[in-house]
């Protein structure tokens, strides 16, 4: 049988022996030397790509079409309106002026978009002649592997993703409890896609703790309004709520109205924990070192509270995690559905599993009607309400979030076997919530603000 060594070299033996010597052998390759100076040549263009494409570049375009399309739909009613008026030219002069300034806007987005197109462009251009000349390059290499073992790497790992395939097709996501018709007319969640929209803030990268999203119930006028919380002090507090006048402008960070809550960072009132909604103009948010509800009312300023039930945990003591990390001040999470409002937490008592309390409207709120479950609150990672069901998310891997539990308030049904996925664009995410009026997903994931299609039956 003839060598793998010599099957794979070539190599020509020569020997030699001398009366009364030891004998010599010469070795000769007749293959050619491996280029090993190209390979790693090669390497290093890879590394630089990949170091030089990042995702942001990549969603950027997307980011600022969908701010030019929601200007001009802004703008298209601003002029319908102009029109529309008969007022003896009393308003006019202002409506116009509203129309200018959003032109103007529209015409910063589109200055943006065409300099980040022209970029995209010779970016892609320089990408795609580096890696023509990589490919044509390990093409080369590869004639240097004349046991084919390339080959059969790719041919197991096609193997391989043909058999996760089937795997995912055997394991389908089976149906989520059925809601009451009452409360969810639209059928039962089924699914999550997207993301539809994925940005960083104004802030950037500095604050990965937050929230955002729109109002469920919003006051009049203010129906377009997207809200922003960043926990601009050691990922846990916040002292105001930032308001953006469509979703182009919370994209691209332009023109935000700031509502201050208190005057520093932490005192009285302050905002603890990134599980932060907004509901019929008011914020509902974690109270600074106590166990409560706070209520902030955008319009007039003022902040009223209620007390969670004696026992229950605040300050770290029950925040959500996975086996790697926690979710710092996590212990209140506050949700938003076609009912109202309601707040997720825990305490000594329940052993740790989640408590879910209604919150009535009101200044102060107050807490109606309670349910015990059997989640512990430790194993998720957030929890959102669709149709008074409670949802909770763990984590899976860095790709993929899962919704793996409900628990239904009216037939107190219990599901630990939902495995709806959720594609992630970062590692964490520290807020999800559900708003009814657009049936979307809202997430706050590591500095980035994400958005995704609830999908019903």
């Amino acid at each position: 049988m003839k060598s793998p060594l010599l099957s794979v070299f070539y190599l020509v033996l020569f020997s030699q022996c001398v009366s009364g010597k030891d004998c010599t052998c010469e070795l000769k390759n007749s293959q050619r030397p491996f280029p090993m100076e190209k390979l790693d040549s090669i390497h290093i263009e890879a590394s630089k790509c990949a170091k030089t494409i990042t995702s942001t570049q990549l969603t950027e375009v997307d980011v600022l079409m969908l701010g030019v399309q929601q200007r001009l739909k802004q703008l298209e009613e601003s002029v319908s309106v102009l029109e529309n008026e008969d007022d003896g030219d009393l308003y006019g002069a202002v409506s116009v002026r509203i129309i200018e300034l959003e032109l103007a806007e529209i015409l910063e987005l589109m200055g943006k978009l065409k300099k980040s197109i022209n970029s995209h462009k010779q970016l892609n251009e320089s990408t795609a002649s580096k890696l023509q000349k990589m490919t044509e390059g390990m093409q080369e290499l590869e004639a240097f592997d004349l046991s084919h073992v390339v080959s059969k790497q790719r041919d197991y790992r096609r193997m391989k993703r043909n058999l996760v395939e089937c795997q995912n097709e055997l394991q389908a996501t089976p149906p989520p409890p059925t809601p009451h018709a009452r409360r969810c007319s639209q059928g039962q969640l089924v699914n999550v896609t997207g993301p539809r929209t994925f940005a960083l803030t104004k802030y950037g990268t500095s604050y990965s703790y937050g929230a955002w999203g729109k109002d469920p119930k919003p006051a009049p006028g203010k129906e377009d309004m997207y809200w922003l919380v960043a926990l601009t002090s050691s990922n846990a507090f916040a002292n105001y709520v930032r308001h953006y006048t469509s979703l182009s402008t919370i994209l691209v960070g332009v023109g935000p109205m700031d509502s201050v809550i208190s005057a520093s960072n932490p005192t009285t009132n302050t905002i603890i924990g990134p599980n932060v909604v907004q509901y019929g103009d008011a914020l509902y948010y974690g109270c600074y070192n106590t166990p409560s509800v706070c209520r902030f009312n955008i319009s007039s300023r003022s902040v009223t509270n209620t007390p969670l039930p004696e026992n229950s945990g605040f300050n770290n003591k029950f925040p959500y995690g996975h086996l790697d990390a926690t979710y710092v001040y996590t212990d209140l999470d506050f949700a938003t559905d076609e009912s109202g409002v309601w707040v997720v937490y825990t305490g000594k008592d329940n052993f740790g599993n989640v408590i879910l309390s209604e919150v009535i409207e009101g200044s102060p709120p107050s807490l109606g009607q309670t349910w015990r479950t059997s989640l512990h609150k430790r194993t998720a990672t957030n929890t959102f309400m669709v149709c008074g069901v409670l949802y909770a998310t763990r984590f899976l891997d860095k790709e993929t979030e899962e919704i793996f539990y409900s628990f239904d308030t009216e037939t107190r049904e219990e599901r630990y076997d939902l495995k709806i996925h959720i594609r992630k664009m970062q590692t964490n995410i520290q807020s999800l919530n559900y708003n009814p009026r657009d049936q979307m997903l809202y997430a706050y994931s590591d500095a980035y603000i994400v958005s995704y299609d609830a999908v019903f039956q």
